[in-house]
């Protein structure tokens, strides 16, 4: 590595390490709920029919089946999803956002909303923000390509 490149991975380690911490206490703290269950109920929400494969739903999280369908399972619990066999795959099962899971992340999104600008976009200009953007596409598009790769 380059100095600028070891200069530039040790400020992206530092807020890949802090960033999940500081998002998570926010949201225990304010909403009672863990950012990794945000995160499901926030793209499901996205999702045509608040719905999405639990092994689409495994990827877009960065998570194992097996941590994905326990996690579901403590929202199921929760009222906040529900499990629904796949339509098209018998073998398959969907994951689908209630009602109470919808109110539940509509309450919590301004404080975390909120906690994302403080530690990340009040401190970048517009521009700043586009090349960001542009840059966590491409290493997303990146590690994607990598993960399709043939062993």
């Amino acid at each position: 590595m380059t100095d600028a490149e070891a200069g530039t991975w040790l400020n992206l380690v530092q807020v890949l390490m802090t960033l999940p911490t500081s998002l998570d206490r926010q949201l225990r703290e304010e909403a009672g709920i863990p950012h990794a269950y945000y995160q499901i109920l926030a793209m499901l929400s996205d999702e045509p029919g608040r719905a999405m494969r639990m092994t689409d739903l495994a990827r877009r999280t960065g998570t194992t089946s097996s941590r994905l369908s326990h996690a579901v399972a403590a929202l199921e619990q929760k009222g906040w999803v529900c499990r629904q066999a796949c339509r098209t795959d018998k073998r398959g099962q969907v994951a689908v956002l209630t009602d109470l899971g919808m109110s539940t992340l509509e309450a919590a999104a301004p404080g975390h909303v909120a906690e994302v600008r403080r530690r990340v976009f009040d401190a970048l200009t517009p521009a700043e923000v586009e090349q960001l953007g542009a840059i966590a596409g491409k290493l997303n598009r990146a590690d994607s390509a990598t993960a399709r790769r043939p062993g």
